[in-house]
């Protein structure tokens, strides 16, 4: 795959984790939360091939580690429910069909800045789902998953900080 490929992936994949749709159905939630969870992973996965810096990589794995585990946590929770959980297949194949600009600027910088902005985004969907959730399985799952998900946007917070990125500390 090309480099301008995958800068294009990696860009639609922030918009997806970037997009705040707020879930009033169980299968709403599952959707957007297991896809948020993949473009992290995915995203994750292209910082650790792509960048020189070690807080950036340092980072970048631990958003594979969490979200892939928050994923097995929601995708077994749906799966006793009946619910669909998005394949990493399936976001990539969105991805692919939605790339329509590509970054020129520092990958770590975009990277870090992205990251806040799709963890704020992902924040505002489990609170609204521990707010308003029809099912309660999923609203303590939204609820056991929001601390380290503020975590994560605490240290995205940092990472944008120490990258020049534009994002609020």
């Amino acid at each position: 795959m090309n480099s301008k490929l995958k800068a294009g992936i990696c860009g639609v994949l922030f918009a997806f984790a970037s997009h705040a749709a707020f879930a009033a159905e169980p299968a709403d939630f599952v959707d957007e939360a297991s896809a948020k969870g993949i473009a992290e992973i995915e995203a994750g996965k292209l910082a650790l091939q792509k960048s020189q810096s070690a807080d950036v990589k340092s980072f970048a794995q631990m958003m594979i580690d969490d979200h892939t585990k928050a994923n097995q946590t929601l995708r077994g929770i749906a799966q006793q429910k009946g619910l669909k959980v998005a394949t990493d297949a399936e976001l990539l194949d969105k991805a692919k069909k939605l790339i329509l600009d590509i970054r020129e600027e520092s990958f770590d910088r975009s990277y870090a800045n992205n990251q806040v902005n799709a963890h704020e985004k992902t924040i505002e969907l489990f609170n609204e789902e521990v707010k308003d959730g029809k099912d309660a399985e999923l609203k303590a799952f939204a609820s056991e998953t929001l601390p380290k998900l503020e975590k994560h946007l605490e240290e995205a917070r940092k990472l944008a900080a120490a990258h020049g990125g534009d994002a609020k500390q």
